[in-house]
């Protein structure tokens, strides 16, 4: 016999009722599982989502190890770079490393445009062997917005400050909006593909736009992120916006044609109430409270949902992705809380 499907996170991401709280976790494929752990010791990150069988694997593995309401497809931001002809190799202890970076228009106008089923059939495969045949909660495909990819672009590789990013994107323009379009609609071509795979959901990783100031973000950055959310609010699914250090551009995102605003830990569920957000919000447990004792943990995550479940439309989840110091353990447990807890509040 089939096991049902479990449309929560779908429900309270469209900000219906929900008879518990939903629940997934950034970054719950990986790190911080010794099966996964056993796997990257024979291949690379690349190697791994390459292969649809063995990605399905690690992307359905914490669903079944954690028993949580959604799955989110194990890859990277970087997957779609390569087919529009940037140079990129994740190096370990470092990250995304990139040999041809973006100094001048002339090399935007190098870049291509992406073709997903040509280009990245592997992450399609993986997606239909996924929803088609193993999974029983939502598949959440995602895809990384532009100013975060263009920040590794334009700097070579991970920066603490993003400097000649926002260097490049006031003195040339009209490269950084000729970037923006082009990242813009290969967003979009990537993200259609993957709901038209199967994927139930999206997220989009803004994950380093925090960088920018109010001001900036509305001129240089909103724009195409209102062409990108118009083009995927066409195709029917909840659209998610998340990014690190970003409380500030809440609103911005409030104001986008999208369903979900992730929060990370710094700016409490209530104060973004207060601010005027409507929409449904996810977070925001600080992951590093992942390694404190259970009563610190538990308290902490009851105090979060206690002001997500003051309305409708609330999904938890952490502040940013899981550790690899995280005993896989503490996410079994806290998921059984979190289900327990917001059942016999929202029962009542």
């Amino acid at each position: 016999m089939t096991k049902s499907f479990n449309d929560t996170f779908l429900r309270a991401a469209r900000g219906e009722q929900t008879e518990h709280v939903p629940v997934w976790y950034m970054r719950q494929a990986g790190r911080s599982q010794p099966e996964y752990r056993a796997i990257k010791e024979k291949y690379s990150l690349f190697e791994i989502t390459h292969q649809p069988e063995l990605c399905a694997y690690v992307t359905r593995l914490p669903v079944e190890q954690y028993n949580n309401d959604a799955a989110i497809l194990y890859k990277d931001i970087m997957s779609p770079l390569p087919a529009i002809g940037v140079d990129v190799e994740i190096k370990s202890g470092i990250g995304p490393v990139i040999s041809n970076p973006v100094r001048s228009l002339a090399d935007v106008e190098k870049l291509g445009e992406i073709n997903p089923e040509e280009d990245v059939p592997y992450v399609l495969d993986t997606i239909k062997l996924l929803t088609q045949e193993q999974l029983t909660v939502p598949l959440i495909g995602f895809a990384g917005a532009p100013f975060t990819l263009a920040s590794y672009m334009i700097e070579g590789g991970p920066s603490k400050n993003y400097n000649k990013t926002k260097a490049f994107m006031y003195a040339e323009p009209k490269a950084w909006f000729a970037l923006m379009d082009k990242l813009g609609e290969m967003t979009i071509a990537y993200v259609k593909s993957q709901i038209n795979a199967g994927a139930k959901a999206i997220q989009i990783f803004d994950s380093w736009v925090g960088a920018l100031n109010v001001e900036d973000y509305r001129y240089f950055i909103k724009p195409v992120m209102n062409h990108i959310f118009s083009a995927l609010k066409e195709e029917n699914v909840p659209l998610i916006m998340f990014g690190v250090g970003a409380s500030h551009l809440a609103m911005e995102w409030h104001d986008l044609p999208l369903d979900v605003i992730g929060l990370d830990w710094r700016l409490p569920i209530q104060e973004a109430r207060a601010k005027g957000i409507t929409k449904t919000v996810q977070g925001n447990l600080d992951p590093a409270i992942l390694l404190a004792p259970w009563d610190v943990i538990e308290e902490k995550a009851k105090a979060i949902l206690d002001q997500g479940m003051a309305q409708p439309g609330y999904i938890f989840n952490l502040g940013h992705g899981v550790f690899p110091e995280v005993n896989p353990d503490t996410l079994r447990k806290l998921t059984a809380f979190i289900h327990e807890y917001s059942s016999s509040k929202l029962s009542k």
